[in-house]
């Protein structure tokens, strides 16, 4: 596999953010290591306030890249985490182990998220949140 394949992975991360408005990249940093291993990092706001950040370690298996190592990071302009999904495997007993997702003030299974999932998710939230008036 070539690195332009990591290159349009990486370049998909960023038409998906692209179409969301008020959009802040803060930091952005995809390495690839080699043309089997590759990073992400990207550090993002949502109308400057909302964080999103992405961490991801990738590689490729049988020509198709892979998420090994992942962290999806939202949080609140006061610093609240709105929700977290990673794989360290420190909560053994869920039944998605080691995948999880942290809310609030809990932690429930949940399979390995699409990058595009956590992202709509961020977006949901915000919907949410613009349409009651919370904030």
């Amino acid at each position: 596999m070539s690195r332009n394949s990591f290159r349009d992975y990486f370049d998909q991360v960023d038409q998906l953010l692209e179409v969301y408005p008020n959009v802040y990249v803060e930091n952005y940093n995809a390495t690839i290591l080699s043309s089997e291993r590759a990073n992400l990092k990207l550090r993002s706001r949502f109308y400057f306030k909302y964080l999103f950040s992405i961490s991801e370690a990738l590689i490729v298996v049988d020509d198709q890249i892979m998420v090994i190592d992942y962290r999806y990071h939202f949080q609140d302009g006061q610093n609240n985490l709105i929700f977290r999904y990673d794989n360290t495997p420190h909560f053994p007993n869920l039944s998605s182990f080691p995948h999880h997702k942290h809310l609030e003030d809990f932690v429930v299974s949940s399979d390995q998220p699409s990058i595009t999932m956590v992202i709509q998710d961020a977006i949901a939230f915000l919907k949410e949140v613009g349409s009651s008036g919370k904030d």
